[in-house]
This record gives structure tokens, C-alpha cells and sequence, in this order.
């Protein structure tokens, strides 16, 4: 799971197009992907190129298997489905 806030729109672009790439936006701000460790690393890396630490935040949250089966989802959207042992939003 990746959330972020970044307050400027260029940066925001960038870091979505990103998201984009390894993932699917549930959320405005919030991107689920299933990736492996090597890209998790690649996506951290390529985020962290492109914020401003003084003023935006991007968060990472790892959900191992179990953690998914608990996922409480009310509204629109999809539940996340199973796949490797690591979940990027």
C-alpha cells in the first residue's frame, strides 16, 4: 500500500505516474500493487527521487497474506486478491 500527501501538483503527477505504473489507485492518494521485494525497492527509490522531504510524505504499508484476508472494505471498490506475499498501496 503507498499513501502519500504532496502538496505540489508537478510532484503529485509524477509520484501518481509512478504509482501507476506498479499499481491500481483505490483511493486519490492511496495505490494498491502486488510487487516483489526487488520492486518495491525500484518503486521506494523512484518516489524517493521525486518528493520533497520539508513538505511531502509518502507512506509504505506491507500486508503479509493474513493481513488481506482481513481487509474491511465498505462502498465501491475491489477487495484485494490474492498473490504475492507483498501488498503495496
Amino acid at each position: 500500500m503507498v499513501c502519500y500527501d504532496i502538496r505540489d501538483d508537478r510532484r503529485r503527477t509524477k509520484v501518481e505516474r509512478i504509482c501507476s505504473a506498479f499499481g491500481q489507485r483505490v483511493q486519490f492518494s492511496v495505490f494498491e500493487a502486488e510487487i516483489d521485494e526487488r520492486q518495491y525497492l525500484e518503486l521506494r527509490d523512484l518516489l524517493v527521487r521525486r518528493i520533497d522531504p520539508e513538505s511531502d510524505t509518502i507512506r509504505f504499508y506491507r500486508l503479509c497474506r493474513r493481513c488481506r484476508s482481513t481487509v474491511d472494505l465498505l462502498g465501491t471498490g475491489r477487495a484485494p486478491e490474492e498473490g504475492p506475499q507483498l501488498l503495496i498501496v
